[in-house]
């Protein structure tokens, strides 16, 4: 075959330190619009950002020359910069770690409303129980204890 051809998408989901409720609904679309900016940048495709006011969610697609974790690394230091920056907010800062689950094509759609409904989602449950879901969902292996 003389070309490569494949579909990688993520969601991904990282939030502040501590869960502290930094992200204000006030200036939440124009972060989300950055950070659509800044998958950009780095050649990412931006397919849906949302999140509330301690975590966000994206559905991105990647190339195969990304690496993920420089890839999400990138990201929130973009993004750190600007709320220092913009915001002023200069205590603003993201736990170190992130969740980042792969996407079927066939369930794009499902997952892009998912992310789009985070604060509707979220007048009903809570960001670590969203979270430990996810995990469970995905069959990932983790560690309770360190998770928070």
């Amino acid at each position: 075959m003389p070309s490569t051809h494949l579909v990688l998408q993520y969601h991904v989901v990282f939030s502040t330190k501590e869960r502290r409720p930094f992200i204000k609904k006030e200036w939440r679309q124009r972060f989300h619009k950055l950070i659509s900016g800044c998958i950009r940048a780095k050649g990412g495709t931006p397919l849906a950002i949302g999140g509330v006011s301690d975590h966000v969610h994206l559905l991105v697609g990647l190339r195969s020359t990304h690496q993920l974790a420089n890839f999400v690394k990138a990201v929130k230091v973009s993004s750190s910069k600007w709320v220092h920056r913009d915001i002023g907010l200069e205590v603003f800062s993201w736990q170190i770690g992130y969740g980042a689950f792969t996407v079927s094509p066939s369930q794009t759609t499902i997952v892009r409303k998912y992310i789009e409904g985070q604060e509707r989602h979220h007048s009903k449950i809570s960001f670590k129980d969203e979270y430990l879901r996810l995990l469970k969902k995905s069959g990932a292996k983790f560690d309770e204890e360190y998770l928070w």
